[in-house]
């Protein structure tokens, strides 16, 4: 006798392909908030000349809406850390040893 199983219950097939984008653009994103930290402590710097465009312009939309929530402490702009510690967060939830993507990958469905 078979069971029958809700819709996508078995079907897990999307978790590989998920995991395999999310994790290589969860590694970027961190890097390049990493390097945008360390340009906040160099202000003369043009962030729209190369090199430093590649990772001011896919980091600033972002930044500049986190900013209004968060405005710099003392000077200092705080934003790209939060970013760093929010996709921290979210890769470790996600694509962590203990995941949830990972933990639906091994047993096969919800």
């Amino acid at each position: 006798m078979m069971v029958a199983l809700p819709a996508g219950a078995a079907d897990v097939a999307w978790v590989g392909p998920t995991k395999a984008v999310l994790s290589p653009l969860f590694a970027v994103y961190t890097l390049l908030f990493l390097f945008r930290t360390v340009l906040s402590w160099f202000p003369k710097y043009n962030l729209n000349a190369f090199p430093y465009n590649v990772a001011a312009w896919p980091t600033e939309p972002l930044l500049r809406a986190t900013r209004r929530l968060i405005p710099p402490v003392a000077g200092v702009d705080i934003t790209p850390i939060v970013w760093v510690a929010v996709i921290s967060f979210f890769s470790e939830i996600l694509l962590g040893p203990q995941g949830l993507l990972t933990i639906v990958q091994k047993k096969g469905g919800f």
